[in-house]
Formats: C-alpha cells, structure tokens, sequence
C-alpha cells in the first residue's frame, strides 16, 4: 500500500492546496523559507500519525473514538487558521489521502472488508477541537456502501501502514530516547524471566527499610505543620523499577575516543539521531509499508556526511516511501521531476523542469554548466579534447548532447580532485559520470570518492584493457594514427620491443622505448606527447580507436546516451 496523492485544507498557513502527486518513492518538497513547505510537511505529520494508529481505535459514525493523542501533535488554537478561527469557531482542518493497494491488499481488502476495489482507494480525515473524522471518499454508488464499513476499512488501513517524523532539530537526546525505547523492547522478555523476577524482588526488599526511613521522617517534618496528618508511605512502583532496569541507558560512540553521544557535535548527534530514528521505525514497520517524513536531512551535517546520508535513503527508498523537505540540491529527484514540489506562497506544484529547481534554490553554477544535464569527468584536458571527437562521431545523439549543452566534459586535472570536482557537480545538480585510466591513482580517486558518497561503481567507467594490470586511455589508440609524429617529432620509433609489451600501460611502454633509444620522457614530455596525440584523435577520431580495445569506450558511449535520453526528457 503507498499513498500516492495529498491535499490539504485550512491547516496553518495553508487554507487550501492543490491535489499534490505523491511520485516513486522519495517525494521532496523545495522552496524558500516561510513560505510553506514545513506546513505542507507537518499536515502530512499530523494526518499519517492518525492513519498509523487507526487499527488501534474505534470508527463509529465517522469519528474515530477516544483519539486522545490527536491532542500531541494538533493544538486548534494553533493549527487551525488564525486569520478563520473568529469567522469559523467550529472550523477543522481536512485532509485527503488516496493509497494505492497492490494485486494481494485488494484481495485482502475484499476478504476483510466485503467489497472490491478497483485498486485505489481515497480517504478524508478531519481534525479540529474534538475527535477526528474518518470518511472513505469513493465516487458512485460504491462509494455508499464503502462509507458504511469505514469502521473496517480503517482497521485494514492502520494495520499495513506505519508512519515515522524526523525533524530537522536532531538532538542526542533524541537518540538517547529512540535507544532507551529499543533497549526497553529487547529487555522486555525478562519481564517473564523467573530469575530476573527474583532479582527484583531482591532489590525492592533492599530498599524496603530506607524508602521507611525516608517515610517516617518525612511525615514528620510535614505534622509540624499539618497536624492531621497521620502517615506517609514514599514508595517505588514495581513498573518503574522495571522501567529503571530495563530502559534507561548511555551511549558512548567511539569514533578514536569514547564520549557520551551529548558531548559529540551537533553533526554527529543529528547523523546519530536520524540513523536510529530510521533504524527504529524500519524494525517497528515489520511487515507493514513504511512512509518517513524528514524534514531538512542536511541539517547540522557536513557536505560529505550529506552525500552518504543521500546513498542511505536511496537505499531505504527500494523498499519504503520517503518524503523530505530539503534547501539542499542533493536531495533533488533528478530520474523523475515531477517528484519534486516546489512550495511558494503557500502553494505547491510539481516541479517541470531542473532549471526551475535550480532557481527556487538559488543554484549558481559556471557558464559551461548551465545548460548541462550530464557531466562527464576526465582525467586531463587531453582526455576531454580526444573523447569529445570520439564521442561525437560515435553517436549522432552524443554530438547533438555536446553541441545543446546537455552533455559537458570537464577535466580533473589531476585525480585527486575527483571528490571535490563531482562535489561541484552534484551541488550544481548535473548528473556525473566518470572516464577514468586504470592504474594506481584512477583506481584510488575512485575508492575515495565512493567511501564518501560522491559516486557509486556505475558511474565509473575505467579505460580497461584486457590482460593489462594498468592502462590509460591511449592505449586505446591505433599506433598508426601517431607513430609519425614521434619518429619526427623525439627521432623515437615505435617499432620496437618495448613499445610492444603487452603487459605495461602506455606511459610505461613509452618510457622504456624512449630510453632504450637514448632519448628523455620525463612530465614535460610525456605532457608534450600526450597534448599532440590527442590533436590527432580530434582531427580523425573515425579510425583512432583500436578496434580490439574500443570495448569500453562503446559502453561509456551507451551509458551516456541513457543518460542524456533520461535528461532531455525531464527538461522538454
């Protein structure tokens, strides 16, 4: 079961919003400060904490009966309009929900409830100073009928969805609570334990004769002054003693030196925080759909803690919905853009296209990125000058790319900026992919940049060539195209033993056949070398390529054809 749909009326600042699509699995809501995205959020707070528990209470005649908690999370006085509660005293919020069953639910729902459905089913909860209101919203002569069995429809819906909030402010004691609640969880199975029950009780006689003293002497500091008073009893409930032995604890985090979670930074106790909370309300979901609400996941965390944090609910999102408010670019749907909300002037649309979301968060980016939707990072500016020929003249779709602007190579200029380049990237809200050589410092920029989030093994693609331990991309070259130019040029021919090793990349092989030939390849001219080869590339990149080696390059041309073809589709 997903909610796939969410509109609200008369809840804060929001008097009425627009039917909002709730699309794919992380929903996020943008938009600046105070203009409406956090009430959006906590209309939804307010609304799944009532579905969540409704298995728990009684629907009759549409209200749901002794609903005391509805009390926790909606105060009239302060969620109902103010500008509205004069004209309407009695006024209450409303809020509309349509789930989605799948093929199984509906079959359940037919044995549960006694009806069919045709696989969507809409309801209206309404909440305002007395007890809420559960009504089924189906149109048509069902929809009589289905209002008569509210009482088991929303039993059926409460015991399938559960419903989590993390909100923005993620203090320790916020994760001290969610673990004292798992550890009492786990603990409660002493509770039957005989030998547990002994020991107990062996405490409660320990403390029997001081919680005595304590008695007597009270009682007789209070008749000094109230002199009708004949006994005082103080006293430890048996279920907060048990409370106290199974509950309460401390974390200690040690990350190179133990310390109490409180005395960590905001950082790492908001990290700690939201990890748990997630840890927590996924092991209480079981077996029923989970939606997590969270509200400005980016808070408190470091820009490579966010990255990571993005990998953990992409993760969470395969099997649970997600929806978030966020003013982090990270956080955007980019493979689906209706997905993303964007709240201005209390009103909320979906999102048509990047650029709009780069503007509603302020998005500076560098001319070159403008326009592009797909980043292709190389090593050098040798690699971007020979790859933009070859791709070009690969697939009339990559050519159309780099000429619109959709498709941007940009060189490291060095691998180890590849974190710090894809950083750039993401934040500029471009989709990165990666063309790196395949040796000691490729392989290496890469771990990095995958251990801290910037990029996963299917956005690299690595200049591979088979039984090569190392290799780089002009190993993927056809000597032909630049043996000339190194006979002329260094006096060096490439036929010779050296050159052919099969077995070293071709930086290696280059500078084992320079000096058996009594010539220098040092940086300067290796750079030298590599600049002119890779004129040559762009000059005639239809027969630059070895055909035995090409495997590679052909699979980086396809990856970035999907990619470029999922682009053009959220922007057109």
């Amino acid at each position: 079961m997903q909610l796939v749909s969410f509109a609200v009326n008369n809840y804060r600042s929001i008097t009425k919003t627009s039917k909002l699509t709730i699309r794919g699995s992380i929903t996020t809501l943008i938009g600046p400060n105070n203009e409406g995205k956090s009430n959006i959020l906590r209309a939804l707070v307010t609304v799944m904490r009532i579905v969540s528990q409704l298995s728990s209470h009684v629907v009759y005649r549409g209200r749901v009966r002794r609903f005391m908690s509805v009390q926790h999370f909606y105060r009239w006085d302060q969620d109902y309009p103010v500008s509205l509660q004069e004209t309407t005293p009695n006024g209450e919020s409303i809020f509309d929900l349509e789930f989605e069953l799948t093929g199984p639910e509906v079959d359940a729902f037919r044995t549960e409830v006694g009806s069919s459905l045709n696989g969507t089913l809409p309801i209206r909860i309404t909440v305002g100073a007395g007890e809420p209101s559960f009504k089924v919203m189906k149109q048509g002569p069902g929809g009589t009928k289905l209002s008569a069995k509210s009482g088991a429809i929303a039993e059926f819906i409460g015991q399938r969805l559960d419903f989590e909030y993390i909100p923005a402010i993620r203090p320790a004691s916020a994760a001290k609570t969610v673990v004292e609640d798992i550890v009492a969880r786990e603990l409660s199975v002493l509770n039957k334990d005989a030998s547990f029950r002994d020991a107990v009780r062996k405490i409660e006689d320990l403390q029997r004769p001081i919680l005595d003293e304590i008695s007597k002497s009270i009682r007789q500091t209070l008749k000094a002054f109230l002199p009708n008073v004949r006994g005082v009893r103080v006293t430890v409930p048996q279920e907060e003693r048990y409370r106290a032995l199974t509950r309460s604890c401390e974390v200690i985090v040690d990350d190179g030196t133990p310390t109490p979670l409180g005395q960590k930074g905001d950082g790492v106790q908001s990290l700690a925080a939201l990890s748990l909370m997630r840890y927590a309300s996924q092991r209480g979901a079981k077996d029923k759909q989970l939606i997590l609400a969270i509200e400005e996941p980016e808070s408190h965390l470091h820009p490579r803690a966010i990255h990571q944090l993005r990998g953990v609910l992409t993760e969470i999102a395969k099997e649970h919905q997600i929806i978030i408010t966020t003013h982090c670019p990270l956080f955007v749907e980019r493979r689906e853009i209706a997905a993303n909300i964007i709240v201005a002037d209390n009103k909320a649309i979906e999102a048509e296209t990047i650029q709009e979301i780069r503007d509603i968060l302020g998005v500076r980016i560098s001319d070159n990125l403008r326009y592009a939707e797909v980043v292709l990072v190389v090593e050098g500016e040798n690699d971007r000058v020979a790859l933009s020929a070859l791709l070009a003249i690969h697939s009339p779709t990559l050519q159309s790319a780099i000429q619109n602007g959709y498709l941007v190579l940009d060189s490291l200029l060095g691998g180890s900026n590849l974190s710090y380049k894809l950083s750039q990237i993401r934040d500029a809200m471009c989709t990165p992919h990666c063309f790196l050589d395949k040796d000691q410092a490729g392989l290496a920029a890469a771990q990095r940049a995958e251990k801290e989030g910037l990029a996963t093994p299917a956005e690299i693609t690595y200049a591979t060539c088979q039984g090569m331990k190392e290799s780089e991309i002009e190993d993927f070259y056809d000597p032909a195209l630049y043996a000339p130019m190194v006979l002329k040029d260094y006096g060096v021919s490439l036929e010779s033993a050296a050159f052919k090793n099969a077995k070293q990349k071709w930086s290696k092989r280059m500078q084992d056949t320079f000096a058996q030939q009594g010539k220098v390849w040092d940086d300067k001219t290796q750079e030298r070398a590599k600049f002119k080869i890779a004129q040559l590339v762009s000059d005639t990149p239809e027969v630059a390529l070895l055909q035995a080696r090409r495997g590679p390059f052909d699979a980086l041309a396809a990856e970035l054809e999907v990619k470029i073809a999922k682009a053009v589709k959220n922007v057109t």
